[in-house]
């Protein structure tokens, strides 16, 4: 396959480049400068501000902490994590290809545990809000790993009437892509899982977003043992194994970024697409 988009920048950041931290009960890699880790080269890209990759250890987790000002949310890969924050009293037990999602805004409080048997593994990203002090808020959804085989699914789109949000709007949250998450960010998450041998195409900006100048960040998780393997726009440069991620920028909405599986197993592919 050749490259069709020949004016895109594609920059490998390879895993052995993230930050890493073995906790214990947390092992825990950063793809952008985080806790006592900092790179200058790699602060945020775009609004795209955290994508920390982290296995938590059976009756552990994160205690009871602050946030504000950010769009944090969690990927669950395998295993269960149980989810409670200072937005409502109940909690929420997220499990494989479910998105747990807090707008932090003015502040909140949350905690993060592993109650089950078997370790659990997901990514948590951060993303930087188009505004400040906004009202917190949680919420949830579910993903068909079936649906995912088949293109990539999208999980999060901008709130419906965007950084102008009515406060009916607002406690509404809906959002751009019917079935997704709403988020505070000109920003589009995507997940997908591409067989051996298959292509997967990404159009840039989801038909859903506002700035026409995007960057995109993809991370292929580590999830099958280094069997896994993606090419994007059939480029050399572009051939990402586990752990590994890629800046792609001077790309525009409605390119078309192609993702080849070429490992021996399944890749999950998560696809993050920011002004």
């Amino acid at each position: 396959m050749s490259s069709t988009l020949r004016h895109a920048k594609i920059t490998p950041h390879r895993s052995a480049a993230r930050g890493h931290a073995n906790h214990g009960w947390l092992d825990t890699y950063h793809s952008f400068s985080f806790a006592n880790w900092y790179n200058p080269n790699f602060t945020h890209f775009g609004a795209l501000r955290v994508l920390n990759e982290d296995r938590v250890k059976a009756n552990s987790g994160f205690p009871a902490h602050p946030h504000r000002d950010f769009e944090i949310f969690s990927y669950i890969i395998s295993g269960e994590l149980t989810h409670t924050d200072s937005t409502h009293k109940k909690q929420e037990v997220v499990g494989r290809g479910d998105i747990q999602f807090t707008t932090a805004g003015t502040g909140v409080t949350h905690s993060e545990y592993n109650h089950g048997r078997d370790p659990v593994h997901f990514l948590q990203i951060w993303a930087i809000p188009w505004k400040r002090g906004l009202a917190p808020r949680y919420d949830w959804g579910r993903y068909n790993d079936d649906d995912k085989r088949k293109g990539f699914v999208n999980l999060l789109s901008p709130l419906k009437g965007g950084v102008n949000a009515t406060a009916e709007q607002e406690k509404a949250a809906e959002p751009t892509i019917p079935g997704t998450i709403a988020i505070h960010a000109d920003f589009v998450m995507s997940a997908g899982i591409i067989a051996p041998g298959s292509r997967f195409e990404w159009t840039v900006g989801a038909k859903a977003t506002e700035a026409t100048k995007r960057k995109v960040y993809v991370h292929l998780p580590m999830t099958k043992g280094g069997k896994a393997k993606i090419r994007l726009d059939g480029r050399e440069e572009g051939v990402l194994v586990e752990g590994d991620g890629a800046f792609v920028d001077s790309v525009n909405a409605g390119d078309k970024l192609m993702v080849e599986s070429l490992g021996d197993a399944e890749a999950e592919v998560v696809v993050l697409d920011t002004a």
